[in-house]
């Protein structure tokens, strides 16, 4: 009874309890406000009473599917009967023609720059959907300005990297033990030589081989500290290494139920400003194919409670998935209008990479 997948078998849910919570829900998320029995009788395709809707409403409400958020309301989906509807009973529309033609017609004079292409993105799903827009991508590598071998302990050694806008990044590896200063020099000075101007993907392949090849004039230690440097900064650091762009939280703020609880927004603003926790939500997006639906407290990353995210991965040309672009905003989200549209500019995205 507790398993969301059994409720859609009509053993367990029969047709006319889902066709009254399938009309509470599309009417609550058309409004935002508590749906009574009258209004579902003017809704329903079936002839029933109010007084068998109320008994039909408190059914759906001891399977923890609605609840009354005052005494004498009617009812409202929980964030479990929010699962259902959307994982069984909605009906997905196709993107409108003016929506797929604007989102065609803005990314493909955003420019070629991947941050100009995502950014553009980003401001247009939030533009359309009167919510929050999310994109999380990798940071693309800088050109380097300078990398710096800098003894830290007994068999340890910081690497400094600064590239040339500013930005500066440390990471620590393994050296032999009792390495001489001398050697770290000389394996700064090697990296700096091939890196400078340059970033670490395009020079790379380059050094790797000519370490390999034993052409680099390095002793066996010192090539090994330089192979080990190389290594560790050509890794991925974790949400370091990757670029949150939100646009449009202040639609967040525009429906009467989010001015009604103010801090439950206030709280969602400090959740997007904590922004290693909304890149590791989004990330959980590329383990799936296609759109992937994080609705309220269900996902316990951060509080999410009382929203709801709506999120596709997009791949670049070699069909690696590299991003994931989405829609933050209320639960009672427009599902079946957003859905695809963060769909398609997923799609869009893609084939403007390739």
């Amino acid at each position: 009874m507790d398993s969301l997948a059994s409720l859609l078998n009509p053993s367990v849910l029969g047709e006319r309890p889902r066709e009254v919570f399938r009309h509470l829900v599309e009417a609550f998320l058309a409004s935002g406000e508590p749906v009574g029995s009258r209004t579902l009788s003017q809704r329903l395709p079936l002839t029933l009473s109010p007084a068998s809707i109320r008994n039909v409403m408190a059914d759906l409400e001891s399977l923890g599917l609605l609840y009354a958020p005052h005494t004498s309301a009617g009812r409202v989906p929980t964030e479990k009967g929010l699962r259902l509807f959307v994982d069984g009973l909605l009906e997905i529309g196709e993107l409108a023609p003016d929506e797929r033609v604007a989102i065609e017609a803005r990314m493909s004079g955003s420019g070629r720059r991947l941050e100009d292409v995502l950014t553009q993105a980003t401001s247009l799903l939030s533009g359309l959907s009167r919510c929050a827009g999310l994109v999380v991508t990798a940071k693309q590598d800088a050109t380097l300005k300078l990398v710096e071998f800098v003894s830290v302990g007994p068999g340890k050694a910081l690497v400094i990297m600064v590239s040339e806008d500013g930005q500066v990044e440390n990471r620590v590896i393994d050296i032999p033990t009792g390495l001489p200063v001398s050697a770290l020099t000389e394996a700064s000075n090697y990296l700096n030589a091939r890196l400078r101007g340059r970033t670490i993907d395009n020079a790379r392949a380059e050094i790797l081989q000519e370490l390999e090849g034993e052409r680099a004039e390095l002793d066996s230690l010192t090539a090994k500290v330089v192979a080990e440097g190389l290594a560790t900064l050509s890794q991925p650091g974790g949400a370091d290494d990757k670029v949150l762009i939100v646009r449009g939280a202040s639609h967040l703020l525009d429906s009467v139920e989010a001015q009604a609880d103010i801090e439950r927004v206030r709280t969602l603003f400090e959740d997007i400003e904590r922004k290693a926790d909304l890149i590791r939500l989004l990330e959980l997006a590329k383990d799936g194919d296609g759109v992937r639906i994080f609705i309220g407290s269900e996902n316990r990353l951060f509080s999410l409670s009382g929203s709801s995210i709506v999120a596709a991965p997009y791949a670049n040309a070699a069909g690696k998935i590299v991003g994931v672009i989405g829609v933050l905003g209320p639960t009672r989200l427009n599902y079946g209008r957003i859905i695809p549209m963060v769909d398609h500019t997923a799609k869009v995205i893609g084939r403007l990479l390739a």
